[in-house]
């Protein structure tokens, strides 16, 4: 099964604060903005919600007012607080990152302690929701801190040349790309990087 990374450039504590929030204003600026993929989405997911899982915006709304949440859906509202993320924050672009096999976090992961690179993991953008949202297997959420993103860049610039130049150029590529989603965080004060696997 193939996967992808979706990232966003993001205040994490924003879209965090939105659950359970109850800001109708803000959901429905969201609903607004996504109108075209929330029905993309349902006619998608159609059989699933013929079965029961909540639609997109039903899915939105619960997050919003914080419940009620249906475990035996919790896709739903992980992809309708990826929306959040996506409202409050910028997409970050990877070719490195979509598609790829799951191991492949894992080889990248290798790669960045081998470099010195440990204040950060692209594993960890993979893993559960936030409470208390239900847990799913996809997406996989995660999050890079503003602090682990700063720390995390001053260890991706201490790396040489020669260092770069010993990686198998696929994963030299992923951790170049890495590199320059850090380098967004320092452009964007109070703003870390928030994860998506799907």
């Amino acid at each position: 099964m193939s996967l992808a990374l979706s990232l966003y450039l993001v205040d994490p504590e924003l879209p965090r604060a939105v659950i359970g929030s109850g800001d109708v204003r803000v959901r429905r600026a969201i609903g607004g903005r996504f109108k075209g993929e929330m029905a993309q989405d349902d006619e998608y997911f159609a059989d699933e919600i013929e079965h029961g899982a909540p639609t997109r915006y039903e899915a939105l709304t619960a997050v919003v007012e914080g419940g009620p949440f249906d475990a035996k859906h919790g896709f739903q509202y992980g992809y309708a607080y990826q929306m959040i993320c996506a409202f409050h924050g910028r997409r970050l672009w990877s070719n490195s990152f979509s598609p790829f096999k799951y191991a492949w976090l894992g080889y990248v992961d290798e790669a960045l302690k081998g470099l010195g690179i440990t204040a950060v993991t692209v594993s960890e953008l993979g893993y559960g929701l936030p409470s208390p949202l239900p847990h799913t297997d996809l997406p996989g959420h995660g999050v890079w801190t503003p602090e682990a993103c700063a720390a995390a860049l001053t260890q991706y610039e201490a790396v040489t040349e020669e260092q770069f130049a010993a990686l198998d150029v696929e994963v030299r590529e992923a951790v170049q790309d890495i590199g320059e989603w850090l380098q967004e965080t320092r452009t964007h004060a109070g703003r870390g990087i928030v994860g998506f696997l799907a």
